[in-house]
């Protein structure tokens, strides 16, 4: 009986050491995120004015706002997602529930797996050479949308197939038991399970597309467009590169610093309310279920 009360200590005591290291790192995460965001509203919320948010910039960037900027952040990341959501999506059924387990199903999810680690800056120099000099479209929204589609693919393919594979099999069992085709059970029974798990994948790499700066520098955003973009082929503004060309490139940098923060806190701003929309459309799906 000692010997079993020291055990239950030692696990009680290395357990509690454990919950509290994670509550340390949750803390330290969630500290580190506080400051982040008090300094940019401390710094950027004296910039922010309706001719900041409707209004382009002028001066040599040093006055006027930042309209175009934020519109073409919008499209380029709502576009990628309306391209890679689908693929994704198709890929993880595929894999999923068609593929069999084999030396070429590990080879595509090794390639996925890899493809999440690669730096943007490399998708970026991809773009340029493949939609940009190759296909011929040129420095415009087509090239960053895809540019960034193939970005965000395998983060949202793998949130797909886990959604997926989350669904019980007791769901297909009985679709199919009472005469569904396959794809009818995965069209009418499976997706509908899985879709808000796979949103998730959709948050994620919404928050990627919006927020990136190198996968669209040399493939969508310039450092000035006077108009707004007409087509999918004209050049944008985008915040990423915004805040990029003002911090290292501009020509009064010091007089653009408020702009620079009031154009990180839009950008933070921005993301924070495509998430906040996706989130509650997720929200709305799982009470449906």
């Amino acid at each position: 009986m000692r010997i079993d009360e020291k055990l239950l200590k030692r696990r009680r005591g290395a357990q509690s050491v454990m919950w509290n290291v994670f509550r340390g790192a949750a803390l330290v995460n969630a500290a580190a995120l506080g400051v982040i965001c008090l300094f940019l509203f401390y710094n950027g919320l004296p910039a922010i004015s309706w001719e900041f948010l409707t209004q382009p910039p002028r001066d040599s960037m040093t006055a006027g706002g930042i309209l175009p900027c934020i519109i073409g952040t919008v499209i380029l990341s709502l576009g990628s997602m309306m391209v890679a959501f689908p693929l994704g999506v198709c890929a993880a059924i595929y894999l999923n529930e068609y593929a069999k387990p084999g030396k070429l199903v590990r080879v595509i999810r090794l390639g996925i797996a890899n493809l999440a680690g690669v730096p943007s800056v490399v998708f970026g120099l991809f773009g340029l050479a493949f939609f940009v000099t190759f296909f011929g479209l040129g420095v415009s929204v087509i090239s960053g949308v895809l540019t960034l589609t193939i970005l965000v693919l395998p983060v949202i393919i793998g949130t797909a197939e886990e959604a997926l594979k989350s669904v019980p099999n007791t769901y297909r069992e009985a679709s199919l038991g009472l005469g569904a085709t396959k794809w009818q059970t995965i069209r009418l029974v499976v997706l509908p399970a899985a879709l808000p798990g796979m949103l998730t994948g959709a948050i994620l790499g919404l928050s990627r597309a919006a927020g990136e700066t190198a996968a669209i520098m040399f493939t969508a955003a310039v450092f000035f467009a006077p108009k707004l973009p007409t087509s999918i082929f004209s050049d944008v503004m985008a915040l990423p590169y915004h805040i990029f060309v003002l911090a290292t490139a501009g020509t009064e940098i010091e007089k653009t610093r408020p702009m620079q923060y009031g154009t990180a806190l839009v950008l933070i701003a921005l993301v924070l309310g495509m998430n906040l929309v996706a989130i509650v459309l997720r929200a709305r799906l799982q009470k449906k279920r």
